[in-house]
């Protein structure tokens, strides 16, 4: 099984950085993992999201999100949730992740088997040139611990063989 761990956000856009920032936080505490596993920093990727995950049988995303809810709040949202999340409450640049799965899973049905977790971060702010916010920033810890429960869920059941290092990938 290979797996893809990917942070998505804009490095100029407030909290908007906050999943770029929570995968780099997560490479940092915890370097040793298996070579079956590709790291990835996307600033926008839009529908190039379709070609990360292009031979990957399991992704972890990670990205700032808008809703209801306090800046700084985390989200797990599995396949499941994925599928029902509603565009109105979506992600902080445009066409979101969600959309994004659908439309591959309606051109390529066979991607409908990978396991694909994302985990939003709320954000508050966004405007051009901001820094990330303090409750987001005070977050991104515990999203990168959330990032290695799901790459050691996959791993300890025994479909992964660990060893090696993952490598992190930079597209802006």
């Amino acid at each position: 099984m290979d797996i893809l761990v990917l942070g998505i956000g804009q490095s100029l856009r407030g909290d908007d950085a906050a999943g770029l920032e929570a995968v780099r936080i997560w490479q940092q505490q915890h370097p040793q993992s298996t070579s079956r596993v590709r790291v990835e920093i996307n600033e926008l990727p839009g529908l190039e999201l379709l070609d990360l995950l292009e031979g990957m049988d399991a992704a972890v995303i990670v990205d700032a999100v808008q809703s209801r809810a306090p800046a700084g709040t985390l989200m797990r949202l599995g396949p499941e949730e994925l599928a029902a999340f509603k565009p109105e409450a979506g992600f902080a640049h445009g066409w979101g992740v969600a959309e994004t799965l659908r439309l591959g899973v309606s051109l390529f049905p066979g991607q409908a088997n990978r396991q694909v977790t994302l985990i939003g971060i709320t954000g508050n702010q966004f405007d051009l040139g901001a820094g990330l916010g303090l409750e987001v920033r005070k977050a991104l810890a515990k999203a990168a611990e959330m990032i290695e429960y799901e790459v050691v869920s996959w791993l300890e059941s025994g479909i992964i063989k660990a060893g090696g290092n993952h490598e992190i990938h930079s597209h802006t």
